[in-house]
């Protein structure tokens, strides 16, 4: 234990070994302070972390008066170089605590042993490290409503722009194919296995880093998938036309908070719009089932702009305390971040870039197997 002030002390832990009433007053923190409701803060998500990705992935836990009050998950690498848990998959970032709960950025870090901490989808409300924000994005968002409504009112009510056109496509996805049904909670894993597939193909069709080639978030997901509590369940949703899958997604949901993470579909039936589809499908079903809000993470992508009722603001930054290697962290990763989102807030570098991705993921996969056959860790 290490003291933060006259009346803060600091207990670190691994995620995945938190004991029962620590895991109750972190739940508690979310219920109290409902910017901090988002599945992605949750303790299972930084278990599940912890569980898969091998090194530092730990928790520090603020105690006022003997009460545990605040948790900020984290990951401890080499030379006390730290970052958010699950930074790069996660969509909201930050020291989840009750409110009126106060603390010093530089102590904390001293405390959790860290010369800096890296975040990027930093969750508002976190003044102590609002020095140390190089940059505030847009989290685009949808204010989910509950009602009695079938699917359509829903969908004409919500989106009347939007509405005509989808219904379109779904009856002719059922005249082509079979009967469009959607299932918001799927537990066939073997739909889980083909979503993994259809985005690893994805993001090496566009040049993108395949996240599925990497064994342990592969195991994260299917670990997550089995988790079903009421501050974080992993929720598989799956268009079908006939028994066919179409389009599916795998996220993480909270008592209010539901958050889109992984969607992909069947390129080959991409005319029918099965992407737009299944938001549309989560977001009606979502609010049936008491989600108040579907947060639709960080990233210009024309859908949000369509989906969207409102923003939510996220920052990236590098929080420091005087150590040589935070100032050789930050000199390093701020240019390339920089880099990244001077491409992705101009249209005129954007697509360009994307376009030169694409190419690359072409010329790269046409070396190798069809999608269907090089499945990687998917197959085991």
């Amino acid at each position: 234990m290490r003291s933060m002030s006259s009346d803060t002390d600091i207990t670190i832990h691994r995620p995945e070994e938190l004991g029962t009433s620590l895991r109750e007053a972190w739940h508690r923190a979310m219920d109290e302070s409902p910017e901090y409701a988002n599945p992605f803060l949750a303790p299972e998500f930084a278990a599940g972390i912890g569980r898969h990705r091998r090194g530092g992935a730990r928790v520090a836990v603020l105690h006022q008066r003997g009460e545990a009050v605040g948790f900020l998950p984290y990951e401890r690498g080499s030379f006390g170089v730290g970052r958010a848990i699950g930074l790069g998959l996660s969509d909201c970032q930050g020291l989840v605590h009750r409110p009126g709960v106060t603390w010093d950025a530089r102590a904390l870090l001293k405390a959790c042993r860290l010369s800096v901490f890296e975040f990027d989808h930093l969750a508002e409300e976190q003044t102590p490290f609002a020095p140390y924000v190089t940059g505030t994005f847009a989290s685009p968002v949808i204010d989910l409503k509950v009602g009695s409504d079938s699917y359509p009112e829903w969908l004409r009510g919500a989106y009347p722009g939007l509405a005509k056109t989808t219904l379109k496509k779904e009856r002719r996805l059922t005249r082509d194919l079979g009967e469009m049904r959607f299932v918001f909670d799927e537990r066939d894993p073997r739909a889980l296995h083909t979503l993994m597939q259809w985005k690893s193909a994805q993001y090496r069709r566009t040049g993108r880093m395949d996240r599925f080639a990497r064994p342990w978030i592969v195991n994260l997901v299917k670990d997550l998938f089995h988790v079903r509590e009421e501050h974080f369940t992993g929720l598989l949703s799956v268009v079908y036309a006939g028994d066919r899958p179409v389009a599916a997604h795998f996220g993480p949901t909270s008592r209010t908070v539901f958050a889109p993470w992984f969607t992909a579909y069947d390129p080959e039936l991409r005319y029918y719009s099965p992407g737009l589809i299944m938001h549309l499908r989560m977001a009606e079903a979502a609010g049936r089932r008491g989600a108040r809000l579907m947060d639709m993470g960080r990233g210009d992508k024309e859908w949000k702009d369509w989906l969207k009722t409102r923003e939510l603001r996220v920052a990236e930054g590098f929080a420091t305390r005087p150590h040589p290697v935070a100032t050789a962290h930050r000199l390093w990763r701020r240019p390339v971040r920089g880099l990244r989102n001077t491409v992705n807030a101009h249209p005129a570098l954007r697509e360009p870039a994307d376009r030169l991705l694409k190419t690359v993921g072409t010329l790269r996969t046409s070396g190798h197997r069809s999608d269907s056959d090089s499945a990687g860790p998917l197959a085991s």
